[in-house]
């Protein structure tokens, strides 16, 4: 008899914001295992933001997920078995089959882990994905010089932790946005110059202008709504914005407003570029070559959020969109 793959599969498409409802965890054994491919069992599974727009029928840059099917997401595991010569029994990989505890897959969907001997579940976070968009983003499409002002949104998650850390060993002054005062602590402790939180902040326009007096070069934005709006007033002429997420519309049913002063764009000459890491993929052995060593030596740090087990993965998911998270939200499984 097959081994079992026990998975989170989509039952049907949330409506706003998901629902436990929305999911159900399912077994399905796993196929015997061909020539090139390899089995993993699963110990880490990342939980991302974007996966919200996947569970619904809208175009996008990446296709939905099927109901009634497994979801995916990056994950990290161990190879249980192997027809294929570069895997071993006992490598780590990572891979895009996550939201299940094990997977049979072509040996062209993994990738082992670099040799370190920082804790695997890194490379979901603070070196995966998170990170290099984070590197992308303030490297290759805003440029950013020391010196400069930046202003980080949703910046004590996973994305955000590193754009503050990153932009601080470039020599920038950071402001990030957050919404808890341990959240504002834990921010200063990586360093950024001054924290907002937003949910005690009346007046996110004049706080801009009290911290920023002569304006914001980068918006590194993550969220959209009041705050996008705020900085639209406060960006310097030539300013730039990394649009890497809009996180207040992921769950608005298509009634979220877009900025009330976009003129400002046009006045301030400001360059509004999006962000999908995948354009920039080809650099991610620059940006592990930049950040491995700095975090092998302690001068970047990384925070994480863990549930426990598969069947948390939904509530985990939700939970990013109700600030359940520093850093990167990530499930353990046994």
């Amino acid at each position: 008899m097959n081994a079992i793959s026990h998975q989170i599969q989509l039952l049907r498409r949330p409506t706003g914001l998901p629902t436990l409802e929305d999911f159900a965890l399912r077994d399905v054994p796993l196929p015997a295992l061909q020539e090139g491919e390899v089995q993993v069992a699963n110990q880490w599974l990342s939980v991302d933001p974007y996966m919200r727009g996947r569970m619904s029928e809208a175009k996008s840059y990446v296709p939905p997920f099927p109901l009634n099917g497994p979801l995916d997401g990056g994950a990290i595991g161990t190879v249980q078995a192997s027809r294929h010569p570069d895997f071993k029994v006992g490598d780590k990989v990572s891979s895009m089959l996550g939201w299940r505890d094990a997977f049979v897959a072509n040996a062209a969907q993994l990738t082992r882990l670099p040799d370190t001997t920082l804790p695997p579940q890194r490379f979901l976070g603070a070196l995966g994905m998170p990170g290099m968009t984070a590197w992308a983003g303030l490297h290759k499409v805003a440029h950013l010089k020391a010196g400069e002002t930046l202003l980080v949104s949703a910046a004590s998650g996973a994305v955000g932790t590193m754009a503050v850390q990153l932009a601080k060993q470039a020599g920038a002054r950071v402001i990030g946005s957050t919404g808890s005062a341990d959240k504002v602590a834990y921010l200063k402790t990586l360093g950024a110059d001054a924290v907002i939180n937003y949910r005690e902040t009346p007046d996110l326009d004049a706080e801009l202008a009290r911290l920023a007096p002569e304006g914001i070069h980068v918006y590194f934005e993550n969220v959209g709504g009041a705050m996008l709006d705020a900085a639209l007033n406060h960006l310097v002429v030539h300013g730039r914005i990394v649009l890497c997420g809009l996180i207040e519309q992921y769950n608005s049913n298509g009634q979220a407003s877009g900025p009330r002063n976009l003129s400002q764009v046009i006045r301030k000459r400001i360059l509004m570029q999006g962000l999908l890491v995948s354009d920039h993929w080809q650099h991610y052995g620059a940006f592990l070559a930049e950040a491995m060593p700095a975090f092998e030596a302690g001068t970047l740090q990384a925070e994480e959020t863990v549930s426990e087990g598969l069947a948390s993965m939904p509530q985990a998911f939700i939970g990013l969109f109700q600030g359940r998270n520093t850093g990167k939200m990530l499930v353990r499984l046994p």
